[in-house]
């Protein structure tokens, strides 16, 4: 893990993470978030969907761009403002989702930064959107 302050930012910098999806994943992320939708966790009902099998929950896939944010980019001190997301595909048991963070803009009045955040199997993008975090100052030598 590695903790990025907020001088150390500049526009362009990017952080990325490959994650494999499991069924057990998926069934750990509907009882910490209570989402008990069969579409996720039955087989037999998923498959009578216009997805033909089960797929992952899309704040599942969304809880990812937090683990780069959390450990990656800015990394340990930054704190979520706000979060879009744009879903506009499935994502599916043993799918490798490859997540990448990068800043899109710096605002020196409360050391903010806005991420452009995506999500993509394969290629295709199954999520997109724009967060905005606030960052930690360097710590001062005097301190």
């Amino acid at each position: 893990m590695k903790s990025l302050y907020f001088e150390d930012l500049v526009v362009g910098m990017r952080e990325s993470l490959l994650k494999t999806v499991m069924s057990d994943d998926i069934v750990g992320f509907a009882d910490l978030s209570g989402d008990h939708n069969p579409i996720h966790l039955c087989d037999l009902y998923a498959a009578g969907t216009r997805f033909g099998g089960r797929i992952a929950h899309g704040l599942y896939t969304a809880s990812l761009i937090s683990a780069v944010v959390g450990t990656r980019l800015p990394g340990p001190g930054a704190i979520y403002r706000s979060q879009t997301l744009n879903f506009h595909a499935p994502v599916r048991i043993g799918d490798v989702v490859a997540v990448s963070v990068e800043v899109a803009e710096l605002v020196e009045k409360g050391r903010r930064a806005r991420l452009h955040c995506e999500a993509t199997v394969d290629g295709k993008v199954v999520l997109d959107g724009e967060a905005w975090v606030s960052v930690p100052p360097r710590p001062s030598p005097h301190a």
